[in-house]
C-alpha cells in the first residue's frame, strides 16, 4: 500500500499559500526595524560588543522572530519591544558613562591574564579559559612562548590585548606550541631550565624524579625556550 503524502500540508502546515506573501511583508518590515534599532545602538562591530550589548542584540533578534511567522502576533508589539530595549540601552550607556562603579557592574573590567611572562593564576581561573583556547589566541600574535609576553589582558569585549618584551629582554618561558607543550613531564631526566605547565614559572632544575614549582606547588614541567618572536 502506497503512502499518500499531503504535500500542501507538509509544506504549508495549516496556513494557505497567501500567507507566504504576508510572511514576506512581515519579514521585510522586521528587517527595516532591526536595521533602525542597530543604527540607534551605535557603530561598534560584533567583535567589539560587550556581554551587555550582545544581550541587547539577542533580545532584538528574539523580538523580531515571532512577528515574522505568526499571524496572531501583531506588528506593533515588536515595535514597542524594540523601543523599550533601545531606550534601556541608551539609559544604561548614559549611566555607565556617569558612574565607573555602574560601568564595572554592567560591563565588567579588563583582567590581567599574564604578567611578566607568567600566568596571573587567580585571574585566569576566574575567566574560565581553557589553556588550549588561550594558547590559540596567543599564537595568532606569532607568540611561541610566554617569555616573549610582558602582559596579556582580556578586555571587556573578550578580545585579548598583548604587550611584548623587546627582543633584547625576551626571557625563558613556557612554550605554547602544541608539539612542545605536549612534552610536559613529571620526572626531569636532564638538568636544564624548565617552566611550570600550570603557572608558567621558570626555574633551573637538576635531573630529579620530582620537582615542585615554587610558585604554585605543581610538579609538571616543560623545557623552557627563549626564542625571539618571529614577525
Amino acid at each position: 500500500m502506497l503512502l499518500k503524502i499531503d504535500w500542501t500540508k507538509l509544506l504549508m502546515g495549516e496556513e494557505d499559500w497567501v500567507f507566504l506573501v504576508e510572511i514576506a511583508a512581515r519579514t521585510l518590515a522586521m528587517y527595516v526595524i532591526i536595521l533602525v534599532g542597530l543604527r540607534l545602538l551605535g557603530k561598534r562591530g560584533v567583535g567589539q560588543l560587550s556581554v551587555f550589548e550582545l544581550v541587547v542584540i539577542i533580545s532584538l533578534g528574539s523580538a523580531a522572530g515571532d512577528p515574522m511567522f505568526y499571524r496572531e502576533v501583531g506588528m506593533l508589539i515588536p515595535v514597542v519591544i524594540f523601543t523599550i530595549i533601545v531606550a534601556s540601552y541608551r539609559l544604561t550607556t548614559y549611566l555607565t558613562a556617569k558612574s565607573s562603579d555602574f560601568d564595572t557592574l554592567v560591563e565588567g573590567k579588563a583582567t590581567y591574564l599574564i604578567r611578566d611572562g607568567e600566568f596571573s593564576i587567580d585571574n585566569f581561573s576566574k575567566e574560565g579559559l581553557a589553556y588550549d583556547e588561550f594558547f590559540s589566541e596567543l599564537r595568532q600574535y606569532s607568540i611561541s612562548h610566554l617569555g616573549q609576553v610582558e602582559t596579556a589582558i582580556i578586555e571587556t569585549s573578550g578580545n585579548i590585548s598583548v604587550y611584548f618584551y623587546p627582543d633584547e629582554k625576551v626571557r625563558y618561558g613556557l612554550p605554547i606550541l602544541p608539539e612542545l607543550f605536549e612534552k610536559a613531564v613529571f620526572r626531569i631526566s636532564k638538568a636544564g631550565i624548565y617552566a611550570c605547565s600550570f603557572c608558567g614559572n621558570v626555574e633551573k632544575h637538576p635531573a630529579a624524579d620530582e620537582c615542585r614549582c615554587k610558585r604554585c606547588n605543581r610538579k609538571r614541567w616543560v623545557e623552557a625556550i627563549d626564542a625571539k618572536r618571529v614577525r
